[in-house]
């Protein structure tokens, strides 16, 4: 951490105490707390931990008020646009862009471990058969670390390389897998000559009876909605894993807390949200009455898929996810869905309408990597674990950070209390 130029001064009770300043490359200063309670008998109070900073990363800046999103610098619209999954996921990783030969060694390092222990084919059996797939995914990879023990040795960096290999590595088998198991078909295995995303539609649409032939539009588009979900600071998902991380627990079980977070509608629900939004509507002549709707103060409804918590102008990923979204329609078609005839008509009323650009209320990313995986004929339960599947590149590179981190300490958040104080145990009988 850099020197403190600066410094706040807090008065408690007549006392003064000096809390250092720290100015961070980009985004705003940091007032450093961390010796208040020592000094002052004092706690912050800051429920979802909104206006605190709870490590120091050198990986991605979001600058909402700007729409900006940064990989170890780069703008996600550039590598969305000239690069693809696995280089953003070696640059997430090791904070450079990698040379060729850095690359293919990185690819291949990939490939070669996107099977899983034949064994942990029993574990799926074991769910049943109407399971959600983010459930058999929580419980999987929780397991890898069962049948991997070679990499949970935390503090050995050769084990942590290891796992961040596999994890990378097998998420599309143990993802796909989780959807053929809710299907009843049979498990597609990997093959080392696809690339990432089409590997992982292969294995999700294949099966014995008929191979499936890629379409470089939908493999482009699939590795653009993993590029853009690769990572995004310090969330609720990656904060979890950075705390379970804190304590010791190895990265597989790390990475399914993370999992678990992601679950949770507020978080990686969003773009299930919006297609269960555009099939609330229907049809494409009741969405004036949904806009209208969204503009009522009155009216609870809201248009899901567009505007964002953290992006107050727009969303930087929105932009090439569009891209793929018009590439993917003009591929396979909305004639015969009325659900994607919904979302194109929505998007061009919503911004047409001055109250949406007033607004800043935006399609954002969910809205259209929903559309495209609707289009590519995945159920809504799929979306969240293809999210879970984008970010785990980002929970890992955030753990290994969290690993090195000569500060580390296990996390320990207080709390304001407002419970009873001491008494006594009462007899049952004079209760």
């Amino acid at each position: 951490m850099a020197e403190s130029t600066k410094s706040a001064k807090l008065t408690i009770d007549g006392t003064d105490y000096d809390l250092p300043i720290y100015s961070p490359t980009a985004g705003p200063d940091v007032i450093d707390i961390r010796k208040l309670y020592g000094q002052a008998g004092v706690f912050t109070y800051d429920p979802g931990f909104t206006s605190t900073a709870s490590c120091d990363s050198t990986i991605t800046y979001i600058d909402g008020g700007k729409g900006e999103l940064l990989h170890r610098g780069f703008p996600i619209d550039q590598l969305a646009e000239k690069s693809h999954y696995l280089e953003v996921c070696y640059l997430l990783l090791y904070g450079e862009l990698p040379t060729a030969e850095q690359l293919e060694d990185f690819e291949n390092r990939v490939t070669m471990h996107t099977m899983l222990h034949e064994q942990m084919h029993f574990l799926f059996r074991g769910y049943r058969r109407d399971a959600h797939p983010m459930a058999i995914m929580v419980g999987v990879v929780g397991a890898l670390s069962a049948f991997y023990h070679d990499s949970t040795d935390v503090t050995d960096p050769w084990q942590r390389e290891v796992a961040t290999i596999r994890l990378i590595a097998k998420m599309p088998t143990i993802a796909s897998m989780a959807y053929k198991y809710t299907l009843g078909q049979p498990f597609v295995y990997p093959r080392n000559e696809l690339d990432y995303a089409s590997n992982f539609l292969r294995m999700c649409f294949a099966v014995p009876a008929e191979d499936y032939e890629v379409n470089p539009i939908l493999s482009r588009a699939m590795d653009r909605i993993f590029t853009l979900h690769a990572d995004h600071e310090q969330n609720a998902s990656t904060s979890t894993v950075r705390l379970a991380s804190s304590s010791g627990a190895n990265p597989f079980a790390c990475v399914a807390a993370g999992i678990a977070c992601l679950w949770g509608p507020a978080h990686g629900g969003a773009n299930q949200a919006c297609l269960e939004m555009l099939r609330e509507i229907g049809s494409v002549d009741r969405i004036p009455e949904f806009i209208a709707r969204a503009k009522d103060k009155n009216d609870d409804f809201r248009l899901m898929g567009f505007g964002h918590r953290v992006y107050k102008n727009f969303d930087p990923r929105a932009k090439v996810m569009k891209e793929s979204a018009d590439e993917v329609l003009d591929l396979l078609g909305i004639e015969d869905n009325p659900v994607l005839q919904v979302a194109k008509e929505l998007e061009r009323q919503a911004l047409a309408d001055p109250y949406f650009a007033e607004k800043k209320l935006f399609p954002n990313v969910d809205f259209y990597s929903g559309i495209i995986l609707e289009a590519m004929g995945f159920p809504t339960s799929m979306f969240t674990p293809i999210f879970a599947l984008s970010r785990t590149v980002g929970w890992i590179s955030q753990w290994k950070e969290m690993i090195a981190d000569p500060q580390l300490k296990i996390g320990r958040p207080r709390q304001l209390y407002q419970g009873e104080t001491l008494r006594d145990y009462v007899e049952m009988e004079k209760r």
